[in-house]
């Protein structure tokens, strides 16, 4: 039958393009769209519903799970067991249908994993001391990929960037908002402070990175295969007004750091993605004015 696909959280910031990824390369009958909202196309499935996952992946004879369904830190913050609840025992369920019908997994890390103690230049191998609930799940996750007996892979995604779909109540949510803002309101309060650098990336990017990560042979992989470091460009919120103003030279930005300033300095300002280069070949497109002009370019369209 070829690949049968399911994304769990497929209306999110990721899903929305991943979904039309994935039914692009595999056809639009091979993937099954799934999230507890409803949405174009999109069935609906709690991923607290150990049952309803099982019976869906054996009654569509599921071979691939992208689990995407998540909170994530600024809205898991205001809701730690909930944020836990959903992040690992969902996961967990996810893993136990997988494990039952031989599928293999995708399930995103992030930077989140690393806390204080961690280099401003995050290695792959360094200690995981996260100081949010929403990192410790990510943490049980890359561990979960190690021990299950599942073919599960992971990205320790950036910040991500995109014009398509809203951002889910992260922490690093200001470099979407502010393009938004820019072309309402000509300004933007930005709650993290100006110099605060965190790596981000372009969701064209983060796509095609999963989507590479999924076609390597599982032999090929070592031992960061639950949350590979990935790279692609480092900025400060102050440097992506500069980039924003070469299309809008009278845009201003204000900064009024807010609690999500503790999450994001907690992060480190960068990321050593050596390892997936070397065992996967990977490489990133788009650095910040190219980032930044593929915004602009699709929001103005």
């Amino acid at each position: 039958m070829g690949s049968r696909i399911l994304v769990t959280g497929a209306l999110g910031q990721i899903g929305t393009e991943l979904v039309e990824a994935l039914e692009e390369k595999y056809g639009q009958g091979s993937v099954i769209a799934t999230d507890v909202r409803e949405g174009n196309n999109c069935r609906i499935l709690d991923v607290m519903d150990a049952a309803g996952i099982e019976s869906l992946v054996r009654d569509e004879s599921i071979t691939e799970i992208y689990h995407l369904a998540a909170l994530l830190s600024a809205t898991g913050e205001k809701n730690p067991e909930l944020c836990w609840k959903i992040n690992v025992e969902g996961l967990e369920n996810v893993i136990a249908a997988a494990n039952t019908h031989g599928c293999r997994v995708f399930a995103p890390s992030s930077i989140a994993v690393f806390g204080p103690d961690c280099p401003s230049i995050a290695p792959q191998v360094t200690p995981l001391n996260p100081t949010t609930v929403y990192g410790k799940t990510k943490v049980v996750s890359e561990q979960l990929a190690m021990t299950t007996g599942v073919d599960m892979r992971g990205l320790r995604y950036p910040g991500l960037i995109s014009y398509k779909a809203p951002a889910g109540g992260g922490t690093t949510d200001y470099a979407v908002e502010i393009f938004h803002a820019a072309l309402t309101e000509g300004h933007y309060t930005c709650f993290v402070r100006e110099d605060t650098r965190l790596p981000m990336m372009y969701m064209d990017d983060a796509i095609r990175a999963t989507l590479e990560l999924m076609e390597v042979p599982s032999e090929q992989l070592g031992g960061a295969r639950g949350g590979y470091n990935i790279s692609g460009c480092s900025f400060t919120a102050g440097e992506l007004v500069a980039s924003i103003q070469r299309h809008l030279p009278d845009f201003t930005c204000a900064y009024e750091p807010d609690i999500r300033q503790n999450y994001a300095d907690s992060w480190p300002n960068d990321i050593d993605d050596e390892v997936a280069r070397s065992e996967w070949g990977w490489v990133p497109e788009f650095d910040l004015d190219g980032m930044v002009d593929a915004m602009f370019a699709g929001l103005q369209a």
